[in-house]
């Protein structure tokens, strides 16, 4: 089978790395091409563009870049068009990819979802191209079956494949002590930054964070980088050098937190996952934001609170995402603080709810059976 597929950001790369390797071993004649990052590509796919290339985010940085987005729009179709594969399959990033599956399916490639984006935050009007455009759906959190069911969309919940990685990664990393050595810090209580992985999102939220590493000088403040953005984007917004920065050590980083401070997104499963106390931060352009308040349909909006169908961690967003809120709610969440214990508690049960280890390698079966007309 030609596979080929596209994934927009850092935890589409994740995602998809884990599904080409179990394509390629569950396929003897699998070839794979695809538009994401160093992990799909180091995982045995052809990488055709990097996400770095494509990774917009918000209304005004869309419409600031337009001309690229267009662009990438057209190269994709052209590379999908020239690889003629069996199987486009699409991994969240649904601004661009919904219009791959339109491609697609006018083309007679079948069209595969894996990783739903959040339409089940932004209302029905996607969910309608949906049924239009991809043959098949592959979710990864229990709580979608019964949203796609009232459209009448056929999704099976075959787990989620954040917990493979995480329990393969931490199973192989070293003692605390060897981590804090690696990542050249000392024995301070450690609080993790996870401000993301587009530059914008950075530059929005990281300067709200820093603020309050005075009120805490007993802790040291880390953020994790990401290799694809500049090296010096960090620094330039952290400035005090007490900040430590580490690129493409997350879960390194998270090994060794008492809490942290999360941007919204695949990251706070991840630190949920690690069991690390942890307050999510989001924060965009006011156009952006305005427009989001309008649109979006959910109480929530981090993974953690969405699958507990309640409030675990404390979101703030917009506004509320400031030093006064950040440093109440990270008081509450270190060690001896009064939400710390409760977390950890509704953490396990998180857990429990996405189900056990091998979600790549079941996801990749039933796109396999689909395939050759054997799926029950």
């Amino acid at each position: 089978m030609r596979y080929f597929i596209v994934a927009g950001e850092a935890s589409g790369d994740l995602h998809g790395s884990n599904l080409v390797k179990e394509l390629l071993r569950q396929d003897s004649d699998a070839e794979i091409a695809c538009w994401g990052g160093d992990l799909m590509q180091s995982a045995g796919a052809r990488l055709l563009m990097h996400y770095r290339n494509t990774a917009f985010m918000g209304f005004l940085i869309i419409l600031k870049n337009l001309g690229r987005v267009l662009r990438n729009i057209s190269l994709c179709r052209k590379h999908i068009s020239d690889y003629n594969p069996d199987v486009l399959i699409l991994i969240d990033y649904p601004g661009f990819n919904l219009r791959m599956a339109k491609f697609a399916k006018r083309a007679g490639i079948r069209v595969f979802y894996y990783i739903s984006p959040k339409f089940w935050a932004w209302g029905e009007k996607r969910v309608k191209k949906v049924r239009k455009r991809v043959d098949r759906m592959f979710i990864i959190f229990p709580f979608e079956t019964e949203f796609y069911a009232k459209y009448g969309i056929p999704v099976k919940y075959r787990g989620n494949p954040l917990v493979d990685e995480i329990e393969n990664r931490a199973a192989s990393l070293p003692g605390r002590k060897e981590i804090l050595e690696m990542l050249q810090l000392s024995g301070k209580p450690v609080i993790g930054i996870l401000p993301g992985s587009r530059g914008q999102e950075i530059r929005s939220i990281l300067p709200q964070i820093i603020k309050i590493t005075d009120d805490f000088p007993h802790y040291q403040f880390v953020i994790a980088g990401v290799s694809n953005l500049p090296a010096g984007l960090y620094r330039s917004i952290a400035g005090d050098p007490r900040i430590k920065i580490v690129t493409e050590k997350t879960y390194e980083l998270l090994s060794v937190c008492e809490a942290a401070l999360v941007k919204s997104g695949t990251s706070t499963l991840e630190a949920a996952l690690f069991g690390i106390p942890q307050v999510v931060c989001y924060k965009a352009d006011f156009f952006s934001m305005l427009i989001a308040s309008i649109l979006i349909r959910v109480k929530f909006v981090s993974l953690v609170n969405l699958i507990a169908g309640k409030e675990v961690v404390r979101e703030l967003l917009g506004y509320s995402l400031n030093r006064k809120n950040l440093a109440r709610e990270l008081s509450a969440i270190v060690e001896g603080g009064s939400k710390r214990e409760k977390m950890l508690s509704e953490y396990k049960i998180i857990r429990e709810k996405l189900g056990p280890a091998g979600a790549s390698a079941r996801i990749a079966a039933a796109m396999i059976e689909e395939l050759k007309g054997t799926d029950s």
